[in-house]
């Protein structure tokens, strides 16, 4: 029999449902920020639950075990195909049995009352999940760390721009307006969302975090990676988590082209994803590979060594996908203290914030000499490095802060009532 919570009186306590295929100890961006939520939330009076997958990110021949409690949280793993993100069909096959296992967990697990927040991985998971908690009478809150199947069709997925995209987007956005809340990682975000499911939608944004108590500025000669890697003597340009289909990497090739001339200009690029080896391959069929070093993921312990690491960092985003998909790598880089470069659209969610809090600069991609130049201007002017550095640190202390977000969280979820409308 499920563990049920009472309060003094008696009285079942409501109950938050988490709905994400990853969670702890995975160290992917969407798992440590559900993570967070989680544990933190779980200190408190809720009873705090996630139904998650048995996989890592980077790993999916890992089984984690099937039932768990971690620091309070109460974690249900199903059972999926683990066939991982490289290959199309094989991630698709993994979301089908992900979500063949979820509906009937949830409704082994909701009652009347409960919340269950379902995030955006699988894509569309807030279908069964509005499904059984209409079912159960419980209140769906989704947490829109993207927008699908919107990103799929920029992304030209084959089938995804006709009839089949159309009806997953029907469905998609009769869970938005059936949602109690749905809280989106950006304001161009939430307009589209309004845009899709109708301007009565109840939309909130809460933008993501990084743990910034944790990761902060690191000055270089106290930096052990670096030395480790080898990089005392150069100036790094680094990238840091997931290079997937969504970012755009063609304009730095076509920098570094530019740059051969300066070795002691690198690219540091730590993570993986869909694009990383293709961005090997590609460095070393340009003749560049030497201007390049590419590093696995980073343990959560050692964030703030590695995002202390490059001298200046890269963000990258396809025009095409701004308000579909937020980097959340944004937050890292700023509580590092670090400046960036930031290859995305001048209209896009973070330009604006970039340019107003000198934290860095915007290069729209395709500006490969642009890029170039500023690399190199920023290689020669350490003041102006320092300077955008601390502007990003004060940015996220003043507006991005973890606290401010987690207590952010909290409050739009004790205002959701007890018993389901």
């Amino acid at each position: 029999m499920l563990y049920e919570m009472r309060n003094h009186l008696g009285v079942a306590m409501q109950r938050l449902i988490f709905v994400n295929r990853f969670f702890f100890p995975d160290h992917s961006a969407t798992s440590q920020i559900l993570s967070d939520l989680a544990f933190h939330l779980a200190a408190g009076p809720k009873e705090v639950h996630v139904i998650t997958s048995r996989l890592l990110y980077d790993n999916p021949q890992a089984i984690l075990p099937e039932q768990e409690t971690i620091r309070g949280v109460r974690v249900h793993r199903l059972a999926t195909t683990r066939f991982g993100r490289k290959a199309l069909l094989g991630r698709g096959l993994d979301y089908l049995s992900f979500y063949a296992s979820l509906r009937m967990a949830l409704l082994d697990l909701a009652r009347a009352g409960d919340i269950i927040i379902a995030k955006t991985d699988p894509p569309l998971v807030s279908i069964p999940a509005m499904s059984a908690a209409r079912q159960r009478g419980a209140h769906l809150v989704n947490w829109l760390q993207d927008l699908y199947p919107e990103v799929a069709q920029e992304l030209h997925v084959p089938y995804i721009r006709g009839p089949l995209g159309n009806g997953l987007k029907l469905l998609r956005n009769t869970s938005l307006r059936r949602a109690a809340i749905n809280v989106t990682v950006g304001e161009i975000m939430a307009a589209k969302v309004k845009a899709a499911a109708g301007a009565d939608t109840k939309v909130l944004v809460v933008p993501n975090w990084t743990d910034d108590d944790d990761i902060v500025p690191v000055p270089p000669a106290d930096n052990a990676l670096r030395r480790e890697w080898q990089l005392e003597d150069k100036f790094v340009i680094g990238y840091s988590g997931n290079l997937g289909r969504a970012h755009e990497f063609d304009t730095v090739l076509k920098a570094a082209i530019r740059l051969r001339d300066h070795p002691q200009i690198v690219f540091v690029f730590i993570g993986g994803g869909h694009s990383f080896e293709e961005l090997m391959r590609r460095a070393e069929e340009l003749h560049i590979g030497t201007s390049f070093r590419f590093m696995p993921y980073q343990d959560r312990s050692q964030l703030k060594y590695s995002l202390g690491v490059p001298d200046v960092h890269l963000l990258s985003l396809q025009p095409e996908l701004e308000g579909l998909i937020v980097p959340s790598k944004f937050y890292g880089i700023a509580a590092a203290g670090k400046p960036m470069i930031a290859v995305i659209a001048r209209d896009g969610e973070f330009a604006p914030l970039i340019e107003r809090h000198r934290c860095g600069l915007v290069i729209e991609p395709g500006q490969a000499q642009m890029l170039a130049d500023a690399i190199v201007k920023l290689e020669r002017d350490n003041a102006v490095r320092v300077s955008m550095g601390r502007s990003a640190r004060t940015m996220l202390e003043a507006k991005f802060t973890r606290r401010g977000a987690l207590e952010r969280w909290r409050s739009i979820l004790d205002r959701i009532p007890m018993a389901a409308t």
